[in-house]
């Protein structure tokens, strides 16, 4: 049976984004620009699936998405479907492990990996498709400083501040 992977278009306080979800969960959530250049790459993520279409079966899922935007802090209840490397999603699991409003750095996920080589762990974030839900935004430079992120470095910084903000008025 093909797969079949449903997306839709989604406006947030950072941008436009695309979600896309296969019958398991979602399995990309990016900001870009509404256009071909964003389904041409799910097709070629997902090169056997048939990729379709579905706003009004998504509209759910898109709003808690720009919601989340918002508050990155907190957690949709959002199904994932991560498709990666078993490597890819060890890492991405350590991500989901970080509290929100903290950060980490790529070596201390290495180490905490059992290796000393953060490139991988590097190349392994870099590969996330799933933003904010896969928070690769709270892993900054071992001096503290931000460093790359896929969606840009003023929405890493603005999903940091909202989230650090977030824990201010909790502690409070």
């Amino acid at each position: 049976m093909t797969e079949r992977i449903r997306y839709a278009w989604g406006h947030s306080s950072l941008g436009d984004f695309i979600a896309a979800a296969s019958d398991v969960g979602l399995v990309a959530f990016e900001f870009d620009s509404r256009g071909t250049q964003a389904i041409d790459a799910l097709r070629a993520q997902f090169p056997e699936a048939v990729i379709e279409h579905d706003e009004a079966g998504l509209v759910e899922t898109v709003s808690r998405l720009a919601e989340v935007v918002d508050h990155p802090d907190r957690d949709p209840g959002i199904p994932l479907d991560m498709r990666g490397t078993a490597y890819q999603k060890q890492v991405w699991a350590a991500l989901r492990e970080i509290p929100a409003g903290t950060t980490t750095n790529y070596g201390a996920i290495a180490a905490n990996m059992g290796t000393r080589d953060a490139r991988d762990v590097t190349e392994a974030i870099a590969s996330n498709t799933i933003a904010i839900l896969i928070p690769c935004h709270r892993v900054v430079k071992k001096d503290g400083s931000l460093s790359g992120y896929r969606w840009g470095s003023k929405r890493k910084r603005e999903l940091l501040a909202r989230e650090q903000r977030s824990e201010a008025f909790q502690l409070v």
